[in-house]
């Protein structure tokens, strides 16, 4: 018998995603389908295009539109507010296209964090990557992991080139 009293996530973040609109169930396949049909579509000047797949549609339309605050301090570093926009990483085609080569994998933008500060980006498997202008960085195995990173301000594991 399932706990009824456990959250999928942590309580605090929890907290905050029902704060910016998110409920279990949330499900709005329609935007999804508008941002992966315009990340399609868009092709940059040297022909670098966006990958699109399964993991990220479900992301986008779970999360699309929120706009999640971190509540109170961080464990390690300052808590990363998030938006959940994949337009947001629409120009960076071919930095997804290139940190996906070096993954072995193709990477989605999912959004942004703390204002413009760095893109939020997911592998067809799933995980998801931060990059900024310091650095590409591992948030989680998934979704929910790398938001508990996020909003709880756990340091994120920076990734380092031939590693």
């Amino acid at each position: 018998m399932p706990d009824l009293n456990s959250t999928r996530f942590p309580v605090n973040v929890d907290a905050a995603l029902r704060e910016a609109g998110w409920q279990p169930g949330r499900w709005d396949m329609k935007l999804a389908e508008e941002w992966a049909d315009t990340l399609r579509a868009h092709v940059t000047p040297a022909g670098h295009r966006h990958s699109v797949f399964p993991a990220a549609v479900e992301a986008w339309a779970e999360f699309g539109g929120l706009h999640v605050t971190a509540p109170g301090h961080g464990r390690q570093i300052a808590p990363a507010a998030v938006r959940f926009d994949p337009l947001a990483g629409i120009h960076l085609a071919r930095t997804l296209g290139d940190l996906g080569r070096a993954l072995d994998t193709e990477l989605a933008p999912l959004g942004e964090e703390s204002e413009h500060r760095a893109v939020l980006a997911m592998d067809v498997e799933g995980r998801v990557y931060s990059i900024d202008h310091t650095g590409d960085w591992y948030l989680g195995r998934d979704l929910d992991a790398a938001l508990s990173t996020l909003i709880t301000g756990t340091q994120p594991t920076r990734l380092v080139a031939g590693a």
